[in-house]
């Protein structure tokens, strides 16, 4: 059953508070906001409020995947290790690189799947939930669902009208991090437009420094520069159509929004380390290279979403100060926001599995890694001074503020087989259009190709 997708309005107030960046990202811990003694015997102040029951699971091993590492990994292991002290389960985290996929498929075909994958994709959880490697929610987890999040987030968990996942970390994909030393350097303001971007791109490098960081290494950053191309310019109602291959990728709208991508990926100088390079950058280093503390970086700004605080924190930057952020810039009448997204799913039976199911849908979960920064979520019962600053309180806030209306990432809503793998479908060809911006019908006529047989199958 394909979800319908939805566009995030109320998310563009908020993201006007983004551009100011008034305050310094900090790594706060958990704290307790005034729910009872912990049973541990530490001190109140150092665990978190239990909004929900979970079983005692002594002894019991549980196995989880998921595609996080270095700073999210961190983060995710310490929602792990609340789990583990509140039911004395002993959990072991494994990453499952890029391919989730080829991963989980893997496992299952040797007889050892996780208990619990983080999907990243919605595409992903319906081809799973299709092959029969999902188990459903039970009463407990469904019930914690209900309670905290939206229909629309209910739905994009559900296949063919049952409910398997639950999304824990999200995203707002529609955000431009950049270095203010280097911006006030060059005069350069932030840019609300498309056209305005590309020529402060081009003042930034006349200035002598490469403007756009990419990292066109992992795909994914790739089909989120089209997404939001795509939204702004063509608009929703066409982004739902090839969402869901009603259009296909020869369409003159596709064709406008890479004519308009090209002209960042092709002008010269424009991206660091040139466009072999930059085929070349991983997520991570993209958003490193941008800020790096008293040397001078190799990049004026970066595109992703709120996930990258972290990587720009790890990086010594403070936010506020060394980095600020603006929206992404509108290249048709509005600037777009697209959403993304991690959903947990359960591959093996068992009350262990349906436990941590039941705790990440809980605000108690979403607590743990919010008070470390570099974590959003839909859960609309998590307190705001949950996050350690006020962007991203404004960035929570909006997202809880939509309801159900917003729009998920297209690449996510894809099969697998078009939209999240490596080396193939959307990741390879628009790798190909970074290499070569000039070949735009070349490229639609390759995604194409491919999403019509991934649509098919």
């Amino acid at each position: 059953m394909r979800t319908s997708l939805r566009s995030v309005r109320g998310a563009r107030s908020a993201l006007a508070l983004l551009a100011a960046g008034t305050l310094a990202l900090s790594a706060a811990g958990c704290s307790n906001d005034g729910g009872g003694a912990p049973d541990d015997g530490r001190p109140t102040s150092d665990v978190i409020r239990h909004t929900v029951q979970l079983p005692r699971l002594n002894g019991q091993k549980l196995k989880v995947t998921a595609v996080w590492t270095g700073a999210e990994q961190k983060g995710f292991t310490k929602v792990l290790e609340e789990f583990s002290r509140r039911t004395g389960a002993q959990v072991a985290y494994v990453p499952s690189g890029d391919d989730m996929s080829a991963f989980v498929g893997s496992k299952i075909a040797g007889g050892d799947p996780p208990d619990v994958a983080m999907l990243q994709q919605p595409g992903a959880l319906r081809e799973f939930a299709q092959k029969g490697w999902l188990k459903p929610l039970g009463g407990e987890a469904s019930a914690e669902l209900d309670k905290n999040f939206t229909k629309g987030w209910q739905d994009l968990g559900s296949s063919g009208g049952k409910r398997y996942g639950v999304y824990f970390k999200v995203s707002n994909k529609s955000l431009v991090w950049y270095n203010t030393k280097v911006f006030g350097g060059a005069g350069a303001k932030e840019p609300k437009t498309w056209p305005e971007f590309l020529s402060t791109a081009q003042l930034i490098a006349d200035y002598g420094i490469p403007p756009v960081s990419v990292g066109g290494a992992d795909g994914w950053t790739l089909t989120d520069w089209f997404e939001n191309v795509y939204l702004s310019q063509a608009g929703p109602e066409k982004y739902d159509q090839l969402a869901q291959h009603r259009i296909p990728w020869t369409d003159p709208s596709v064709k406008d929004a890479l004519t308009a991508l090209g002209r960042l990926f092709g002008g010269r100088g424009l991206l660091a380390d040139g466009n072999a390079g930059a085929i070349q950058t991983q997520f991570p280093t993209s958003v490193t290279q941008t800020f790096t503390g008293g040397e001078e970086p190799k990049a004026a700004m970066v595109f992703e979403g709120d996930f990258a605080a972290a990587n720009v924190t790890g990086a010594g930057a403070r936010i506020g100060k060394e980095a600020k952020v603006f929206p992404f810039p509108a290249v048709g009448a509005k600037a777009p926001v697209v959403t993304g997204g991690d959903v947990g799913v359960a591959l093996k039976d068992g009350p262990a599995a349906q436990a941590l199911l039941t705790f990440l849908a809980s605000a108690d979960a979403a607590r743990v890694w919010a008070g470390q920064g570099g974590f959003l979520s839909a859960n609309r019962n998590l307190a705001l001074d949950a996050y350690p600053d006020d962007v991203l309180r404004s960035i929570a806030r909006a997202v809880v503020a939509a309801g159900d209306d917003f729009r998920f990432d297209m690449s996510d809503l894809a099969p697998a087989s078009f939209g999240g793998k490596p080396g193939q479908g959307e990741w390879k060809h628009l790798q190909d259009f970074l290499k070569n911006p000039g070949d735009v019908a070349g490229t639609q006529q390759r995604l194409e190709s491919d999403a019509a047989k991934a649509f098919k199958s």
